[in-house]
């Protein structure tokens, strides 16, 4: 399975260098990506969805309990 790209290049270089992968499966999946132009990543990163501006509330009704009791008259 070759490395598809930049970025997983740099991690296996680090396993390599920690010692947790030998140096012939380095060479052989390094191989197989080529010659070729890597992309840096082989998925863009996600974007944070754009947050919906907060609606303004109504302010509460604050007439006096005459007024209200004259209305229901």
């Amino acid at each position: 399975m070759p490395i598809k790209s930049k970025a997983q290049r740099r991690k296996f270089a680090e396993l390599l260098v920690k010692g947790k992968i030998s140096p012939e499966t380095f060479e052989e999946w390094n191989r197989g990506a080529g010659d070729k132009e890597l992309p840096e990543r082989v998925r863009p990163k996600v974007q944070a969805k754009r947050k919906r501006p907060v609606k303004a509330k109504r302010a509460p009704n604050r007439k006096s309990s005459r007024a209200k009791k004259a209305r229901r008259r």
